[in-house]
């Protein structure tokens, strides 16, 4: 199997497959109520609608840095805004998720087999996740995905008990 297969496998299995860890991205987030996706529980630093809406923007970020932009913060911001409560706007966010997950595994799998292990052209900065090869970066984007989704069904929970 290639990298690019390996890699647009397993983040398809963390967004809509049979994840070994439990719920895959888009099952947690499609059961999250429109209510509960703008709800903030007492300390929490987030809404749902904020995660989501984060993991769109860094998706873009690894999008625009595979195709050889230099790297930086999303253009949208870290954490764009969620303006107001809107039933229709939630339903935007998950479908934006959707649609940026689509464009990133097709750049994936196009992606040439004897780049995956150069580095992305910035010197190493923790925060921004840059100075690392093409597949740790793709990597990073799975781990940074499964992360927020178990934050996401935290919240939900709490939210909803």
């Amino acid at each position: 199997m290639s990298i690019s297969e390996k890699l647009s496998s397993q983040l398809t299995n963390v967004l809509s497959g049979d994840p070994w860890y439990g719920f895959p991205v888009y099952t947690i987030i499609e059961g999250i109520s429109f209510e509960a996706a703008y709800e903030k529980p007492p300390g929490s630093v987030h809404n749902i609608a904020a995660i989501v809406l984060h993991m769109v923007a860094w998706t873009e970020e690894v999008m625009d840095r595979m195709n050889g932009l230099p790297s930086g913060l999303p253009t949208s911001g870290d954490w764009p805004p969620i303006g107001t409560p809107d039933e229709q706007k939630w339903q935007n966010y998950v479908e934006d998720l959707k649609l940026v997950n689509v464009n990133l595994i097709g750049i994936i799998q196009k992606f040439p087999e004897d780049q995956w292990s150069l580095p992305i052209n910035d010197e190493r900065n923790r925060e921004l996740g840059t100075g690392v090869t093409y597949e740790e970066l793709i990597n990073g984007l799975i781990q940074h995905h499964i992360y927020h989704s178990a934050q996401i069904a935290l919240l939900n929970r709490i939210i909803n008990g």
